[in-house]
Parts: C-alpha cells; structure tokens; sequence
C-alpha cells in the first residue's frame, strides 16, 4: 500500500494546521517563561512535535536543541521523546538516513529501558523508514520485533498499528496469504476499538489483496467501504489510492468505463489536493488506458500531463534536496557549538581535577607545617584524617568513569567494584590515618623536646657566663 507507509508517523499529528496554531503558541510561551531544564526539554519536543507538519525545518531545530539539553542534564525520557521527534521532522523533508540515524540512537536508549509502549513505537517507526527507502526486507524484521514487543506487554493502543504496517509489509514483498493475515487482524482490531477510520484503512489493504488474488467480488466490497468511510472522514490523502486501486480492479476485469472513471477520479482528488505522486500514478494509468484504446489524442493529453509532472516532481525534488542541505548545515552549526559547550565544560572539569591534585599535597605539607607550631593536638588529628579523606576520595573520583567504562553503565556491576575497592581502601584508610597521625604527632614531640634541650642549653651556657 503506497500510501500507508506514513500511517503511524500520521497518527502523532491528526490535528489540522488550523489547530495546531493556538496550542504551538501557548507552547512557545510557556518554553519562553520556563526556568527549569527538564520542563524546558519537555515544553520544547511538544513544541517540535507540534509545528512538525506545518514548519518542518523549525521542529527539525528546535528537536535538536532538546536533545542537547536532556543529554547534558541526564534526562532520559526527555532524550528519547526528541530523538523521536527529530526523526520525524528529517522524515517530513526527506532525508530518510538522518531520521533512520535518530530512531536507531532511540532505541538504543529503549533497549535500556524497561517502556514497551516506547520500544514498540521506535521499532514501528524504524520499520516505516526502511519502507520509505524500499527495504522491505529489513522493515517485516524492525515491524516482527515491533509485534513481539507489543502483543507481549499488551500495548493495546498500537496493537492496530503494527498489524496494519505488518500486512503493508507482506503486500509490498507480495507474500499475500501474510498480507491478508495481518490486514484482517488489523481489520478485527479496529472493529473491537469501534474505530470507522481504522476500519477504512484497513478495508484499502484487503482490496488490494483479494485484487492480487483476482477476487474481483470480495475486491470491490472493500474498496466500496474504504471510498465511503474515508469520503466521509475527508481523507483525500488515502481516498487516492483506493480509488485507483479500484480502477485497476475495473481493468483488470475488463470494464474499461468503470476503470476510466475511477482512474480520472484519483486524478482529480489528487489534483485539488496537491498530492503529485498520486496525481502523476493516476496519469500514467490514464495515458496507457487511452494507448490501449486507440485514442491517440487523449493518450496525447495525458502523455504530456506525465511529462509536466514529472517535471513538477523533479523540481519538487530539487528544492527538498536544498532544503536538506540547508537544515544539515543548520543542524551542523548547532552541533559545533554544542561541541563548543561540553569541550568548556571538561576544561572546567580538568581544572577543577587539577586544583584538587595541587591541593592535595599542598594540605598535607599544611598540615605538617602546623605540626610544628604549638597548637592543640586534636586539630593536628583533625587535619590528618581531613587530608587523608580528601586523597581517597579524589581516587575515588578519578576510578569512576574507568569503572562506568568497564561495566558500561550497569548498576550491579559498578556497586560490586566499588564495594570491593572500598574494603580495600578503607582498612588501607585507617592504617595510613594511625600512622599519619603518629607520625604528625611524633613531629610534634621531637620539636618541642629539642626546642627544650636548646632552652636547656642557652640557660647552661647563661649560667657559666655568670660564673
């Protein structure tokens, strides 16, 4: 089904223009008066999602400044619902790798988690994007784990979903008793979710099987019902293919005038509603029609209906490729200086680690220092066990991103380490302290014994000056 590869993306945005204004407004207002860094990512993907439709490249943007805010605050959820969002805005202008390359970074984030509402939703998203670059094989194994994932946890609001894309998937490999199988699931689940729209589009999916399976009866009865449900939806989009479906159908039972207007009416609902793909699909089928029929002047007219279309396409085509390059540039000038950023901010952490080595030593010589001036022996013990404190728990710092390495980020694993470099460091921790302590205060002593003996002395030697 040429169309229905969009039909989950579609769903995240059913609003019309219209409507998405007042709520990307207040949106907006609300992201410029907020203060808080996680509400800001939260405020700045609805934001995106919203205006995804109507202002691709601004959502594209305002996507990516969110996930440079969620990374550098750690905020997951935040991260992983602007990936989305940004795969989707690459995905509505066009550049299918960049939006492949944002839902792989997605689920790689999922993988982590434990959200199958989330995991389900990323792999059917996946599965749509190889569709879209015609890797079908590859889309039935992102949509296969989609499945699993979903019917496993019961995610029940995309159950639809993924057997409709399941049944796209199987049509388009032409493995037909597969496509049938997961139409009519998706057909049984939109009637149990009293769905009429659900319904429509599932009845597209079955005409084009029973089509295939030249099963002109049961063809048409779908078609019929898809034309009515999505007539009355006004879903002009996908009432284009189902009537060019149901053209073909015409033709291929040989009833030519009903073939011809079926036809000449996909072209018609695509014209006014500017879809050109499908405009251009319903003219070539007109311009071999009238081939076929010998009327050399019609088939003239739609020949070169075809050529400006193609043109139209073409050039279309060309203003999407510098609009992509324009976005990757903007996207690459956002990168740079959030590389910028993080290089200021591990300067400033290499300083401060720096400080804390210089530091370190500097209070120990403090320390022995003061063991030689006549203060209290309970601020010698103090600055002992504070200097030594402060020396394990900088080597502490410095292990724990060699450690996170290692146990690439798993909780047990970075608590079993720790626990054991604790039991050694800490015994360590006493025996040093005792002995630095004994040490300061054997200092202490000797100072203060040879700075009597040298009192000692001088009154000696006063003495037998004297005498």
């Amino acid at each position: 089904m040429k169309l229905l590869n969009l039909f989950f993306i579609s769903l995240l945005s059913l609003t019309t223009i219209a409507a998405q204004t007042p709520v990307a407004d207040s949106l907006n207002k609300l992201l410029l008066a907020e203060k808080i860094d996680s509400n800001k990512v939260r405020l700045m993907w609805q934001y995106a999602d919203e205006i995804n439709n109507s202002e691709p490249e601004r959502s594209i943007l305002i996507s990516q400044k969110a996930v440079y805010l969620a990374r550098s605050i750690k905020y997951t959820e935040g991260l992983s619902r602007s990936l989305g969002i940004l795969a989707n805005g690459f995905i509505n202008i066009g550049n299918y790798p960049r939006a492949l390359d944002y839902h792989l970074q997605k689920l790689k984030i999922e993988e982590k988690r434990n959200n199958p509402r989330n995991m389900g939703s990323v792999l059917i998203n996946i599965g749509i994007v190889y569709v879209l670059e015609q890797e079908y094989e590859k889309a039935l194994f992102y949509y296969r784990k989609a499945d699993s994932v979903i019917t496993g946890n019961n995610v029940e609001d995309l159950i639809y979903q993924v057997k409709l894309n399941l049944g796209d998937a199987f049509d388009k490999l032409n493995i037909l008793d597969s496509a049938f199988h997961y139409y009519n699931m998706s057909l049984k689940r939109a009637e149990v979710l009293n769905n009429n729209y659900y319904i429509g589009i599932s009845k597209i999916g079955l005409g084009h099987y029973y089509r295939k399976k030249i099963d002109f009866d049961s063809s048409a009865t779908n078609y019929r019902t898809a034309i009515r449900i999505l007539t009355a939806e006004n879903d002009d989009f996908l009432l284009c293919e189902t009537t060019l479906g149901f053209a073909k159908l015409f033709k291929q039972n040989n009833q030519l005038d009903s073939a011809q207007h079926y036809a000449a009416l996909s072209a018609s609902i695509s014209k006014k509603g500017n879809f050109l793909s499908n405009e251009l699909d319903a003219a070539e089928f007109l311009k071999d029609y009238y081939r076929e029929q010998k009327n050399i002047d019609s088939a003239f007219a739609y020949f070169t209906i075809v050529q400006t279309l193609n043109d139209s396409i073409n050039s279309k085509a060309k203003v999407r490729d510098l609009q992509i390059l324009s976005i990757n540039e903007q996207t690459r000038q956002l990168q740079l200086e959030e590389d910028k950023r993080i290089a200021a901010k591990e300067r400033s952490q290499q300083l401060q680690m720096l400080f804390i080595a210089l530091f370190i030593p500097g209070f120990f010589i403090l320390t022995l220092l003061l063991s030689r001036v006549r203060i209290p022996i309970r601020v010698i013990k103090v600055l002992g066990v504070l200097s030594l404190l402060i020396f394990f728990e900088f080597l502490t710092l410095l292990l724990h991103p060699t450690v996170k390495e290692i146990t690439h980020h798993t909780p047990v694993l970075e608590m079993l380490i720790f626990v054991a470099i604790a039991s050694i460091l800490i015994p360590l921790h006493h025996r040093v302290e005792h002995w630095l302590i004994e040490k300061l205060l054997q200092n202490r002593e000797r100072i203060a014994g040879e700075k009597k003996i040298r009192i000692k002395s001088t009154r000696i030697k006063l003495s037998s000056n004297k005498k």
